[in-house]
């Protein structure tokens, strides 16, 4: 179980580490919230495992979209046009906190930070064109915490990396940018790689058609990102006229079973985005172990980031050889990444 001083420094951590120069009223509230007593002691209810700071500010950030009158408001620019200056807030954060606070541990103690960056397929679609250009095959996608399965629509969306040359499905109403940096570029298809099967795996599944899972998924969106917002609603949209099979349970034991359902003639490519550090240490080794089984018998790849450290890496095994290749960093929300594999 985490301590007070624990949750203090990840506070500290998501502030300067994450929120810096991306969320002002989050890096703020944050550094308050790690030096502020009541706020921990209250942040102790949180579902363990989880990251913490996402979910206590996306708990209250849910009330605040569900219609709870207060101050507060006034300092989130996700509900008003003329945000207040961020270093007023805290007081009035606290007092929202005391005021809500049954609803707000009624939230923490139930609810997965369960983000759906769909910024982050600006570097999923090189990967896979990476991948089907290895292959040759069909894609059959496995998505382990996949949340509301808006990731697994990277096929229906279009794409841009400061040229004016778009990528994907040009004619999509989710079109994402990202900046690709350092020396490498990546192969990029015009047309996204040719899709087999899709199949997303959760312990809770997301269901955008659920007002309150819905407004959960909002909540998770930082104040400040309306471009982000944006982009969920228009992908949420996608997803309605393109729906993918979601299954609810551990994806890690779920993976075998799944896998055997799968086209023979095409490559099979489990993925995750910043979920692997929800997963406990032995189910990391578990997961490596399963996917290494099935490269005896399938060609296999596995791309993910947030399990050892936070470069994206593709493990795959392609006539029962085995392959490790490190991408590289990416920004937590899409903005960029690296390329280091030619």
């Amino acid at each position: 179980m985490l301590e007070k001083a624990q949750i203090s420094q990840r506070f500290k951590n998501f502030a300067n580490g994450e929120c810096k120069g991306s969320s002002e009223l989050y890096e703020f509230l944050s550094l308050k919230i790690a030096e502020d007593d009541e706020m921990l002691d209250l942040c102790l209810k949180a579902k363990e495992g989880q990251p913490v700071p996402n979910l206590f500010l996306a708990a209250v950030h849910y009330l605040l979209l569900n219609g709870k009158e207060h101050d507060l408001r006034e300092y989130y620019p996700s509900i008003v046009e003329q945000p207040q200056e961020v270093e007023n807030s805290f007081s009035h954060f606290k007092n929202f906190c005391k005021l809500y606070r049954d609803e707000i541990i009624s939230i923490i103690e139930s609810k997965l930070v369960q983000t759906n960056e769909v910024r982050r397929c600006a570097y999923l679609y090189p990967s896979f064109c990476f991948i089907y250009n290895k292959i040759k095959k069909p894609l059959s996608l496995i998505e382990i915490g996949t949340s509301a399965g808006l990731q697994l629509l990277w096929d229906k969306y279009s794409y841009s990396y400061g040229t004016n040359e778009i990528y994907g499905n040009e004619n999509s109403s989710v079109h994402i940018t990202s900046e690709i940096i350092g020396e490498n570029i990546p192969t990029l298809l015009i047309k996204s790689p040719p899709i087999a099967t899709k199949i997303g795996l959760d312990l809770h599944i997301c269901d955008l058609r659920n007002l309150e899972d819905y407004l959960w998924l909002k909540s998770l969106i930082w104040p400040e990102h309306r471009e982000r917002l944006e982009l969920f609603e228009r992908a949420a949209s996608c997803f309605k006229e393109y729906p993918v099979e979601l299954i609810e349970g551990d994806g890690v034991d779920l993976l075998t079973k799944v896998i055997e359902t799968l086209p023979k003639d095409t490559a099979i490519c489990i993925f995750h985005t910043h979920v692997a550090n929800q997963i406990p240490e032995d189910l990391k080794y578990k997961l490596i172990d399963n996917i290494k089984k099935i490269g005896f018998n399938r060609d296999v790849f596995h791309l993910y980031n947030n399990m050892w450290d936070r470069k994206l890496h593709l493990d795959y095994f392609i006539g029962g050889n085995e392959y490790n290749r490190t991408i590289g960093d990416s920004d937590g929300h899409g903005r960029w990444f690296e390329w280091n594999i030619v």
